[in-house]
């Protein structure tokens, strides 16, 4: 079984908001959309050569999803020393702004539904932004699959404890959603996140459950899920995880 290789559509266009060029690459033609985040410094198509793509087939084919994926630029800004640490919290924001301004328009338009929800989910750094959008965004996100997820970033950026910038907080669901209140908390709290992790080589389940700890002490829905010790912080672990976890979801809708 394949993807219909006319099911595949990408798009590139030049951000305003990231100042360089971007993608946002689409699989499928029914179905939940999910915005699928790479990693670290993955690109639009790391998910299908890391073979997620291959292993969500039976869900695409069936109609069941629609996968899309973008450019980790924030995180590829990161990894690779982009300007100073304070160039790179500000990229942060602006990727989130450019998910909300620019991406969910298009898949909004690609769905021909201007208002349809969609479930974000990532591993690693990639979980960290599908929760992050969602706790941003509740007006668009429903639902995250965060896998092995890292949430405290702070240990990544070359700065001091006082040389973090607004745009580091704004973007950091572990650190702003304490202080939401009024309609965005209101929204939020009728969302769900699922912060999913093994417990082996590499993994830090101890990240989640200081997530969950954040979401639930001020009333969002979450549930953290261990797969245990055989499971390693790596793509055959969350190969297994989001097809098991979308295939329930899509059950339930």
């Amino acid at each position: 079984m394949s993807v219909d290789t006319a099911f595949k559509v990408s798009s590139r266009w030049y951000s305003e908001r990231l100042r360089r060029e971007v993608t946002l690459v689409r699989w499928g033609h029914h179905g939940r959309p999910v915005l699928l985040f790479p990693t670290a410094g993955g690109d639009a198509e790391e998910v299908e050569r890391m073979l997620m793509i291959r292993v969500l087939e039976p869900l695409i084919n069936a109609g069941k999803i629609k996968v899309y994926s973008c450019d980790s630029v924030a995180g590829l800004a990161l990894i690779s020393g982009e300007g100073d640490a304070r160039h790179q919290m500000w990229v942060q924001d602006q990727f989130h702004r450019y998910i909300r301004h620019e991406v969910v328009p298009a898949i909004r338009n690609d769905c021909q539904s201007p208002d349809i929800e969609i479930w974000s989910a990532g591993a690693s750094i990639g979980a960290f932004n599908a929760v992050a959008v969602l706790c941003r965004f509740p007006d668009v996100f429903a639902r995250a699959i965060a896998m092995s997820g890292t949430y405290d970033m702070r240990r990544f950026y070359d700065a001091g404890p006082h040389e973090f910038s607004d745009e580091f907080w704004v973007s950091s669901p572990l650190h702003f959603v304490p202080a939401l209140g009024g309609r965005h908390l209101d929204v939020l709290r009728s969302r769900f996140v699922l912060l999913v992790s093994g417990e082996g080589r590499a993994e830090n389940i101890g990240e989640s459950w200081a997530m969950a700890h954040s979401l639930g002490s001020n009333g969002v829905p979450n549930r953290v899920e261990s797969w245990g010790h055989e499971w390693h912080h790596d793509w055959p672990t969350w190969r297994a995880m989001l097809p098991k976890i979308l295939s329930d979801w899509s059950k339930t809708g």
